[in-house]
Protein backbone atom coordinates (compact mmCIF):
# COMPACT_ATOMS: atom_id res chain seq x y z
CA UNK A 1 0.00 0.00 0.00
CA UNK A 2 2.96 2.28 0.88
CA UNK A 3 4.66 1.20 -2.39
CA UNK A 4 1.47 2.38 -4.04
CA UNK A 5 0.99 5.83 -2.47
CA UNK A 6 4.48 6.24 -3.35
CA UNK A 7 4.58 5.75 -6.69
CA UNK A 8 1.29 7.86 -7.34
CA UNK A 9 3.19 10.66 -5.66
CA UNK A 10 6.38 10.52 -7.71
CA UNK A 11 3.88 10.09 -10.65
CA UNK A 12 1.85 13.29 -9.78
CA UNK A 13 5.18 15.43 -9.28
CA UNK A 14 7.03 13.97 -12.86
CA UNK A 15 4.06 15.08 -14.61
CA UNK A 16 3.66 18.95 -16.23
CA UNK A 17 1.19 20.92 -14.77
CA UNK A 18 -1.56 21.97 -17.64
CA UNK A 19 -3.91 24.69 -16.98
CA UNK A 20 -7.73 23.66 -18.05
CA UNK A 21 -9.60 26.37 -19.65
CA UNK A 22 -12.97 26.86 -18.08
CA UNK A 23 -16.14 25.85 -20.04
CA UNK A 24 -17.73 28.32 -22.09
CA UNK A 25 -21.45 28.37 -23.78
CA UNK A 26 -22.12 27.67 -27.20
CA UNK A 27 -23.49 30.69 -27.23
CA UNK A 28 -20.53 32.82 -26.76
CA UNK A 29 -18.85 30.72 -29.59
CA UNK A 30 -20.64 30.26 -32.45
CA UNK A 31 -22.53 32.92 -34.65
CA UNK A 32 -26.18 30.91 -35.49
CA UNK A 33 -27.16 31.27 -39.44
CA UNK A 34 -29.24 33.65 -40.35
CA UNK A 35 -29.53 35.62 -36.77
CA UNK A 36 -27.34 38.76 -37.14
CA UNK A 37 -28.39 42.45 -37.35
CA UNK A 38 -28.88 44.70 -40.55
CA UNK A 39 -27.16 48.37 -40.89
CA UNK A 40 -29.31 51.10 -41.47
CA UNK A 41 -27.96 54.46 -42.85
CA UNK A 42 -29.49 57.99 -43.51
CA UNK A 43 -28.99 61.56 -44.01
CA UNK A 44 -30.61 64.13 -42.25
CA UNK A 45 -30.51 67.80 -40.54
CA UNK A 46 -29.67 68.48 -36.89
CA UNK A 47 -30.96 71.76 -35.69
CA UNK A 48 -30.85 73.70 -32.46
CA UNK A 49 -26.94 74.70 -32.45
CA UNK A 50 -26.18 77.11 -30.70
CA UNK A 51 -24.32 79.24 -33.31
CA UNK A 52 -21.91 75.74 -34.14
CA UNK A 53 -23.49 74.78 -37.13
CA UNK A 54 -22.40 74.47 -40.87
CA UNK A 55 -21.16 77.52 -42.68
CA UNK A 56 -23.75 77.14 -45.70
CA UNK A 57 -20.78 78.82 -48.18
CA UNK A 58 -19.15 75.60 -46.97
CA UNK A 59 -21.24 72.72 -47.03
CA UNK A 60 -24.06 73.36 -49.63
CA UNK A 61 -25.43 70.33 -49.00
CA UNK A 62 -27.01 71.55 -45.61
CA UNK A 63 -28.79 74.25 -47.37
CA UNK A 64 -30.56 71.94 -49.89
CA UNK A 65 -31.78 69.54 -47.35
CA UNK A 66 -32.90 72.54 -44.98
CA UNK A 67 -34.78 73.49 -48.52
CA UNK A 68 -36.24 70.14 -49.26
CA UNK A 69 -38.01 69.51 -45.54
CA UNK A 70 -39.17 73.77 -45.29
CA UNK A 71 -40.46 72.89 -49.02
CA UNK A 72 -42.40 69.73 -48.00
CA UNK A 73 -43.89 71.25 -44.62
CA UNK A 74 -45.57 73.85 -46.96
CA UNK A 75 -42.94 76.65 -46.70
CA UNK A 76 -42.12 78.33 -49.74
CA UNK A 77 -38.63 79.55 -49.58
CA UNK A 78 -37.11 79.70 -53.14
CA UNK A 79 -35.20 82.42 -54.15
CA UNK A 80 -34.64 83.18 -50.58
CA UNK A 81 -30.96 84.33 -49.40
CA UNK A 82 -30.70 82.65 -45.76
CA UNK A 83 -27.50 81.92 -43.68
CA UNK A 84 -28.34 80.22 -40.25
CA UNK A 85 -25.78 78.66 -38.29
CA UNK A 86 -27.53 76.41 -36.02
CA UNK A 87 -27.92 73.80 -38.14
CA UNK A 88 -25.91 71.07 -39.66
CA UNK A 89 -26.12 67.84 -42.07
CA UNK A 90 -25.45 64.41 -40.74
CA UNK A 91 -24.89 60.66 -41.52
CA UNK A 92 -27.33 58.81 -39.03
CA UNK A 93 -26.36 54.85 -38.61
CA UNK A 94 -27.80 52.21 -36.68
CA UNK A 95 -28.09 48.35 -36.21
CA UNK A 96 -31.30 46.57 -37.15
CA UNK A 97 -30.93 43.24 -34.21
CA UNK A 98 -32.67 40.30 -35.56
CA UNK A 99 -35.99 39.61 -34.95
CA UNK A 100 -36.70 43.39 -34.16
CA UNK A 101 -40.46 43.90 -34.78
CA UNK A 102 -42.39 46.82 -36.21
CA UNK A 103 -42.77 49.11 -32.91
CA UNK A 104 -39.82 48.88 -31.38
CA UNK A 105 -37.34 51.57 -30.82
CA UNK A 106 -33.44 51.21 -31.78
CA UNK A 107 -30.53 53.32 -31.00
CA UNK A 108 -28.90 56.06 -33.52
CA UNK A 109 -25.88 57.14 -33.59
CA UNK A 110 -25.51 60.80 -35.25
CA UNK A 111 -22.22 62.21 -37.07
CA UNK A 112 -21.32 65.62 -38.27
CA UNK A 113 -20.20 65.86 -42.18
CA UNK A 114 -19.79 69.47 -42.94
CA UNK A 115 -17.74 71.89 -40.67
CA UNK A 116 -19.79 72.31 -37.68
CA UNK A 117 -18.18 72.83 -34.34
CA UNK A 118 -20.06 70.83 -32.37
CA UNK A 119 -23.92 69.17 -31.93
CA UNK A 120 -24.34 69.70 -28.20
CA UNK A 121 -27.86 70.80 -27.69
CA UNK A 122 -29.54 69.84 -31.06
CA UNK A 123 -31.62 67.81 -32.34
CA UNK A 124 -32.35 65.32 -35.24
CA UNK A 125 -35.43 66.15 -37.44
CA UNK A 126 -37.15 62.99 -38.49
CA UNK A 127 -34.57 61.09 -40.88
CA UNK A 128 -35.39 57.75 -42.93
CA UNK A 129 -32.91 54.86 -42.47
CA UNK A 130 -32.41 52.71 -45.51
CA UNK A 131 -30.38 48.96 -45.29
CA UNK A 132 -28.25 47.84 -48.28
CA UNK A 133 -31.38 47.40 -50.54
CA UNK A 134 -32.40 50.81 -50.44
CA UNK A 135 -35.70 50.15 -48.51
CA UNK A 136 -35.87 52.08 -45.24
CA UNK A 137 -36.70 49.74 -42.16
CA UNK A 138 -36.70 52.62 -39.74
CA UNK A 139 -37.09 56.51 -38.51
CA UNK A 140 -34.84 58.50 -36.29
CA UNK A 141 -35.53 61.97 -34.72
CA UNK A 142 -34.77 63.30 -31.07
CA UNK A 143 -32.16 65.38 -29.29
CA UNK A 144 -28.46 64.17 -29.61
CA UNK A 145 -26.42 63.41 -26.78
CA UNK A 146 -23.00 64.89 -27.84
CA UNK A 147 -19.40 63.02 -26.64
CA UNK A 148 -17.52 66.02 -26.46
CA UNK A 149 -17.89 69.85 -25.43
CA UNK A 150 -15.27 72.51 -27.10
CA UNK A 151 -15.27 76.22 -26.56
CA UNK A 152 -13.64 78.85 -28.48
CA UNK A 153 -12.83 82.75 -28.01
CA UNK A 154 -10.53 85.52 -30.27
CA UNK A 155 -7.00 84.01 -29.43
CA UNK A 156 -7.50 80.01 -28.80
CA UNK A 157 -9.55 77.25 -28.42
CA UNK A 158 -10.03 73.99 -26.97
CA UNK A 159 -11.69 71.36 -27.26
CA UNK A 160 -12.27 67.76 -24.94
CA UNK A 161 -14.10 64.45 -26.38
CA UNK A 162 -15.45 64.69 -30.10
CA UNK A 163 -18.41 67.30 -30.15
CA UNK A 164 -19.24 66.79 -33.83
CA UNK A 165 -20.81 62.90 -32.53
CA UNK A 166 -23.32 61.82 -30.74
CA UNK A 167 -26.27 59.09 -30.17
CA UNK A 168 -29.53 59.29 -29.72
CA UNK A 169 -30.56 56.27 -27.28
CA UNK A 170 -34.15 54.63 -28.44
CA UNK A 171 -33.80 57.00 -31.22
CA UNK A 172 -35.86 55.67 -33.80
CA UNK A 173 -38.68 53.37 -35.09
CA UNK A 174 -38.76 50.33 -36.79
CA UNK A 175 -41.13 50.47 -39.55
CA UNK A 176 -40.41 47.62 -41.77
CA UNK A 177 -39.16 44.11 -40.28
CA UNK A 178 -37.01 41.73 -42.02
CA UNK A 179 -38.54 38.85 -43.94
CA UNK A 180 -36.97 36.10 -42.21
CA UNK A 181 -38.86 33.11 -41.62
CA UNK A 182 -36.70 31.69 -38.27
CA UNK A 183 -39.60 28.48 -38.04
CA UNK A 184 -39.56 27.22 -41.11
CA UNK A 185 -35.84 26.27 -41.01
CA UNK A 186 -35.14 22.64 -41.20
CA UNK A 187 -31.27 22.73 -40.14
CA UNK A 188 -29.09 25.67 -39.09
CA UNK A 189 -25.42 26.16 -39.29
CA UNK A 190 -23.42 27.46 -36.43
CA UNK A 191 -20.42 29.27 -37.73
CA UNK A 192 -17.39 29.42 -35.42
CA UNK A 193 -16.26 33.12 -34.57
CA UNK A 194 -12.75 31.18 -34.44
CA UNK A 195 -12.22 28.82 -36.51
CA UNK A 196 -11.08 25.24 -34.96
CA UNK A 197 -11.04 21.61 -36.02
CA UNK A 198 -10.78 20.67 -32.43
CA UNK A 199 -13.59 23.38 -31.07
CA UNK A 200 -16.03 22.43 -33.83
CA UNK A 201 -15.92 18.93 -33.40
CA UNK A 202 -15.94 19.39 -28.94
CA UNK A 203 -19.48 21.36 -30.09
CA UNK A 204 -20.25 18.62 -31.88
CA UNK A 205 -20.05 15.89 -29.73
CA UNK A 206 -21.31 18.45 -26.54
CA UNK A 207 -24.23 18.65 -28.47
CA UNK A 208 -25.24 15.18 -29.35
CA UNK A 209 -24.19 14.11 -25.85
CA UNK A 210 -27.23 16.87 -24.42
CA UNK A 211 -30.14 15.49 -26.92
CA UNK A 212 -28.95 11.84 -26.35
CA UNK A 213 -28.62 10.89 -29.94
CA UNK A 214 -26.72 12.27 -33.27
CA UNK A 215 -28.66 15.74 -34.02
CA UNK A 216 -25.07 18.13 -34.91
CA UNK A 217 -22.56 17.11 -37.61
CA UNK A 218 -19.07 18.86 -37.69
CA UNK A 219 -18.83 20.10 -41.61
CA UNK A 220 -15.62 22.09 -40.92
CA UNK A 221 -12.96 23.69 -38.94
CA UNK A 222 -15.55 27.03 -38.74
CA UNK A 223 -19.15 24.90 -39.05
CA UNK A 224 -21.26 22.58 -37.26
CA UNK A 225 -24.82 21.82 -38.85
CA UNK A 226 -27.65 21.61 -35.97
CA UNK A 227 -30.65 18.78 -37.57
CA UNK A 228 -34.11 20.63 -36.14
CA UNK A 229 -36.30 17.65 -37.15
CA UNK A 230 -33.60 15.65 -35.46
CA UNK A 231 -33.59 17.15 -31.73
CA UNK A 232 -37.67 16.41 -31.72
CA UNK A 233 -38.09 19.80 -30.00
CA UNK A 234 -41.45 22.01 -31.41
CA UNK A 235 -39.53 24.95 -32.94
CA UNK A 236 -36.08 25.81 -34.16
CA UNK A 237 -36.26 28.37 -31.69
CA UNK A 238 -36.89 25.82 -28.62
CA UNK A 239 -33.61 23.85 -30.44
CA UNK A 240 -31.29 27.08 -31.04
CA UNK A 241 -32.33 27.47 -26.52
CA UNK A 242 -31.05 24.55 -25.49
CA UNK A 243 -28.69 24.20 -27.89
CA UNK A 244 -26.77 27.67 -26.70
CA UNK A 245 -26.60 27.04 -23.49
CA UNK A 246 -24.31 23.47 -23.56
CA UNK A 247 -20.97 24.19 -22.37
CA UNK A 248 -17.63 23.54 -24.32
CA UNK A 249 -14.06 23.63 -23.63
CA UNK A 250 -12.38 25.58 -26.89
CA UNK A 251 -9.05 25.08 -27.99
CA UNK A 252 -7.58 27.82 -28.97
CA UNK A 253 -4.09 28.16 -30.96
CA UNK A 254 -0.99 29.50 -28.90
CA UNK A 255 -0.59 33.09 -29.79
CA UNK A 256 1.90 35.68 -28.54
CA UNK A 257 0.68 39.54 -29.92
CA UNK A 258 2.44 42.73 -29.79
CA UNK A 259 1.67 45.81 -29.76
CA UNK A 260 4.38 48.00 -30.80
CA UNK A 261 2.85 51.34 -30.54
CA UNK A 262 2.14 50.89 -27.22
CA UNK A 263 4.44 48.35 -26.06
CA UNK A 264 1.72 45.67 -25.05
CA UNK A 265 2.73 41.91 -24.76
CA UNK A 266 -0.06 39.43 -24.58
CA UNK A 267 0.71 36.05 -24.13
CA UNK A 268 -1.67 33.00 -24.78
CA UNK A 269 -2.65 30.03 -22.55
CA UNK A 270 -0.71 27.55 -25.00
CA UNK A 271 2.33 29.67 -25.46
CA UNK A 272 5.33 27.48 -24.83
CA UNK A 273 9.09 28.16 -25.01
CA UNK A 274 12.36 25.53 -25.68
CA UNK A 275 14.94 25.94 -23.44
CA UNK A 276 17.47 28.68 -24.91
CA UNK A 277 20.20 31.31 -23.93
CA UNK A 278 19.62 34.76 -24.40
CA UNK A 279 21.79 37.85 -23.73
CA UNK A 280 20.66 41.71 -24.61
CA UNK A 281 22.47 44.67 -24.62
CA UNK A 282 22.01 48.68 -25.47
CA UNK A 283 24.43 50.83 -27.50
CA UNK A 284 24.51 54.27 -27.58
CA UNK A 285 26.32 56.19 -30.06
CA UNK A 286 26.61 60.03 -28.86
CA UNK A 287 27.38 62.75 -31.05
CA UNK A 288 27.23 66.51 -29.67
CA UNK A 289 28.61 69.88 -31.78
CA UNK A 290 30.00 72.82 -29.39
CA UNK A 291 31.48 75.44 -31.83
CA UNK A 292 33.77 78.46 -30.65
CA UNK A 293 33.75 81.40 -31.88
CA UNK A 294 37.31 83.18 -32.16
CA UNK A 295 37.57 87.33 -32.55
CA UNK A 296 40.75 89.46 -32.76
CA UNK A 297 42.43 91.99 -31.27
CA UNK A 298 40.12 95.15 -31.17
CA UNK A 299 42.50 96.91 -33.23
CA UNK A 300 44.09 94.10 -35.54
CA UNK A 301 43.41 93.75 -39.11
CA UNK A 302 41.12 90.22 -38.73
CA UNK A 303 37.83 88.56 -39.20
CA UNK A 304 35.66 86.62 -36.36
CA UNK A 305 36.60 82.56 -36.87
CA UNK A 306 34.39 80.37 -35.89
CA UNK A 307 36.34 77.22 -34.91
CA UNK A 308 34.68 73.48 -35.08
CA UNK A 309 34.62 71.40 -31.79
CA UNK A 310 32.77 67.78 -32.28
CA UNK A 311 32.66 65.40 -29.44
CA UNK A 312 31.38 61.91 -30.45
CA UNK A 313 31.38 58.72 -27.57
CA UNK A 314 30.05 55.35 -27.86
CA UNK A 315 28.43 53.91 -24.82
CA UNK A 316 27.62 50.34 -24.15
CA UNK A 317 25.14 49.16 -21.28
CA UNK A 318 26.47 46.14 -19.71
CA UNK A 319 23.26 44.34 -20.50
CA UNK A 320 21.98 41.22 -18.93
CA UNK A 321 24.51 38.63 -20.45
CA UNK A 322 23.96 35.37 -21.30
CA UNK A 323 20.62 34.13 -19.45
CA UNK A 324 19.31 30.69 -20.27
CA UNK A 325 15.33 30.26 -20.68
CA UNK A 326 14.69 26.56 -19.52
CA UNK A 327 12.02 24.84 -20.97
CA UNK A 328 8.54 25.89 -19.81
CA UNK A 329 5.15 23.82 -19.57
CA UNK A 330 3.02 26.03 -18.43
CA UNK A 331 2.38 30.00 -19.07
CA UNK A 332 3.32 30.74 -15.25
CA UNK A 333 6.82 28.90 -16.17
CA UNK A 334 7.27 30.99 -19.36
CA UNK A 335 6.11 33.78 -17.44
CA UNK A 336 8.33 33.68 -14.80
CA UNK A 337 11.49 32.75 -17.39
CA UNK A 338 10.78 36.20 -19.35
CA UNK A 339 10.42 38.24 -15.96
CA UNK A 340 14.20 36.43 -14.75
CA UNK A 341 16.02 38.76 -17.75
CA UNK A 342 14.71 41.77 -16.51
CA UNK A 343 14.04 43.89 -19.40
CA UNK A 344 11.59 46.44 -20.60
CA UNK A 345 8.68 45.37 -22.64
CA UNK A 346 10.25 47.32 -25.69
CA UNK A 347 12.96 44.96 -25.45
CA UNK A 348 10.76 42.34 -24.63
CA UNK A 349 9.46 42.28 -28.04
CA UNK A 350 12.51 42.13 -29.07
CA UNK A 351 14.00 39.47 -27.67
CA UNK A 352 10.78 37.83 -28.43
CA UNK A 353 11.19 37.94 -31.91
CA UNK A 354 14.82 36.68 -32.05
CA UNK A 355 13.36 33.48 -29.60
CA UNK A 356 10.82 33.15 -32.80
CA UNK A 357 13.25 33.27 -35.36
CA UNK A 358 15.42 30.63 -33.25
CA UNK A 359 12.63 28.42 -33.57
CA UNK A 360 12.07 28.12 -30.25
CA UNK A 361 9.19 30.39 -29.78
CA UNK A 362 6.00 27.70 -30.48
CA UNK A 363 3.39 30.07 -30.71
CA UNK A 364 2.09 32.19 -34.06
CA UNK A 365 3.48 35.41 -33.69
CA UNK A 366 1.27 38.83 -34.39
CA UNK A 367 2.82 41.80 -34.41
CA UNK A 368 -0.41 45.09 -34.56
Amino acid sequence: MINRILVFILTALLLPSVSLAGPIRIKDLVEFDGVRGNDLVGYGLVVGLNGTGDGIRNAPFTEEIMTNILERLGVNITGEQFRPKNVAAVFVTANLPPFARAGSRIDVTVSAIGDAKSLLGGTLIMTPLNAADGQIYAVGQGPIIAGGISASGDAGSVVQGVPTAGSIPSGAYVEREIDFDFAALEQIRLALRTPDFTTALRIEQAINKSFGRAVARMLDAGTVELDIKATRQASAAHAISKVENVLVVPQRKARVVVDQRSGTIVLGEDVRISRVAVSQGNLTLRIEEQPIVVQPNPFAAGQSVVVPRTSASIQEEPGIGLAELSEGTSLSEVIAGLNALGVSPRDMIDILKSIKAAGALHAEFIVR
